[in-house]
């Protein structure tokens, strides 16, 4: 061999794809040294920190894949402006295991008290856990669906969408839905029926959701689906951000 020790460990890790390794062995060897500790330590030491970086990149991943609009965590929620939001609840259904049990959360409740942040939140704990997630708003993911029936890809979106553990729909009701995109929308819901969790954010009661589907049947259907197997969070209150306005104009 000519070339050097150094180089072909380098080659090696980085063709059994062991980045960590490669960037702290010498420095963990030369700790161990120090230290008197013997190989299998050193050995385990490289291990766990291979590990522990293997993990932070596959969260990294999940949330980058997920699209989330913003980055928000449950620890940066304040429950107290919510009252009428059960926080113990939210907590549990933050351990994911509605998730493995293939469970939906609605979130209900006037526009500003929280609803993208709990339903942030609750994706965010997912990609800690390394399950896929995916985060749309009503709307979008309706013109998605449209776009790829139009360009005969529907069901492959379909597919890449029911690879996701984890489904974010938020906004459901902002925008009224088109006949084709309503019908579109229930597909999605109907095929993730007991086969995929569904986080659902709206700010209208379930009375009301025939004013977004435009259709009492397609209605009935869908809430006889999603409500099956399901945790409702009521979050009425004053807009958070309505708040925060009052007292930005009461300091001037």
């Amino acid at each position: 061999m000519t070339e050097t020790p150094q180089v072909l460990l380098a080659h090696y890790l980085k063709t059994l794809k062991l980045p960590t390794f490669l960037k702290e062995y010498s420095k963990i060897a030369k700790q161990c040294a120090i230290e008197k500790t013997d190989y299998e330590s050193f050995l385990l030491r490289l291990s766990e920190q291979e590990l522990i970086d293997r993990q932070r990149r596959t969260v990294e991943r999940k949330i980058k894949q997920a699209r989330f609009p913003t980055i928000k965590s449950l620890d940066s929620f304040n429950f107290t402006s919510i009252p009428s939001l059960n926080k113990a609840r939210v907590i549990e259904l933050a351990r994911c295991e509605f998730i493995d049990r293939k469970e939906n959360v609605i979130a209900l409740g006037n526009s500003g008290t929280g609803k993208t942040h709990i339903a942030t939140g609750l994706g965010m704990a997912a990609c800690q856990k390394g399950l896929s997630v995916l985060f749309t708003t009503a709307a979008s993911l309706s013109n998605e669906l449209m776009e790829a029936k139009d360009e005969r890809r529907l069901i492959r979106l379909q597919r890449q969408l029911a690879r996701n553990k984890l489904l974010i729909i938020d906004e459901l009701g902002f925008v009224p839905l088109s006949k084709t995109g309503a019908e579109l929308l229930f597909e999605v819901f109907s095929q993730r029926y007991e086969q995929g969790s569904v986080i659902l954010t709206s700010n209208l009661p379930f009375d009301e959701w025939t004013e977004v589907f435009r259709s009492e049947r397609l209605t009935g259907a869908l809430l006889d689906r999603i409500t099956h197997h399901v945790h409702i969070l009521e979050m009425n209150g004053e807009s958070y951000r309505l708040k925060q306005s009052k007292k930005k104009k009461g300091g001037k």
